[in-house]
């Protein structure tokens, strides 16, 4: 019998295939956690035992309230994942109303983090001795250059999610791939913390940059493989994010950055 070799591989007929185009939702968003983790867990480790020695000061609260609000978020990625991969889409939707109430939440928690962090290390230089306060000036010298990051991942995050919830009912393939790559940017302060990975950083902001993609490579390359198409998701995506990448990459250590963010999250 003759094959067919343009028929996708995804195929109610090819039970491997169907299997995988369900469960790849919840090994990514398994993924995104031990990203998490695996960043944050000894750069916070690290900074306790740094609180505790008294060689910087406590954590301001929002810090604690945004690290509680994006958890939850991923929690209910995984969550919703598990939800549709098992069958059970009317409690998927039941639990997708959480998104409407943590994005803004997440958006909001951080745009005062930013300021908090920045204007607790410029007073912490104002009171430092001369060695310890020309650290922390280049300590600030270095935050303003995350602060594009910061804000990217501020403008971006609600972007996306905003275009993946307005499909959810007409487009459900557009409105799972849109969740997960809203994530896609501002995991990158998890990756930025995996001090093994290879980085260009803090030289260059290329490393950061193309991290996203390769963190959304499996699903990317699925969709390749196993449905022969680059599902327009991702074009919508890097519509947005492309512009964003090249403004950091531009503004990136440039002495009219460098003055500007003082004046915007300075006190």
């Amino acid at each position: 019998m003759a094959t067919n070799y343009a028929q996708p591989l995804y195929s109610p007929a090819r039970p491997l295939a169907l299997a995988i185009d369900r469960w790849i939702w919840v090994f990514m968003a398994a993924f995104f956690i031990a990203i998490t983790l695996t960043g944050f867990i000894p750069d916070a480790i690290m900074k306790v035992e740094m609180v505790r020695s008294g060689a910087r000061p406590p954590f301001p609260p929002i810090l604690h309230v945004h690290a509680v609000l994006m958890g939850t978020f991923l929690l209910v990625l995984l969550a919703q994942a598990w939800l549709m991969a098992t069958g059970r889409r009317d409690r998927h939707m039941l639990l997708g109303r959480a998104a409407f109430l943590l994005v803004p939440a997440i958006v909001v928690a951080g745009f005062v983090l930013v300021p908090a962090i920045y204007q607790q290390v410029w007073h912490g230089a104002q009171a430092a001795p001369p060695p310890v306060q020309e650290k922390l000036r280049q300590t600030l010298l270095f935050l303003d250059n995350i602060a594009l990051f910061q804000t990217s991942a501020g403008i971006l995050f609600p972007i996306c999610i905003w275009l993946a919830l307005r499909a959810r009912r007409t487009d459900p393939g557009f409105h799972k791939r849109m969740m997960f790559l809203a994530v896609a940017v501002p995991l990158m302060a998890a990756v930025d913390r995996i001090a093994w990975l290879p980085t260009t950083g803090p030289a260059s902001p290329l490393s950061t940059l193309l991290y996203p993609m390769l963190v959304m490579s499996p699903i990317f390359l699925w969709d390749v493989i196993g449905h022969r198409t680059v599902h327009r998701a991702y074009l919508v995506w890097l519509g947005l994010y492309l512009p964003v990448a090249v403004a950091v990459y531009l503004l990136w250590d440039t002495p009219g950055w460098h003055a500007l963010v003082p004046r915007v999250l300075g006190p």
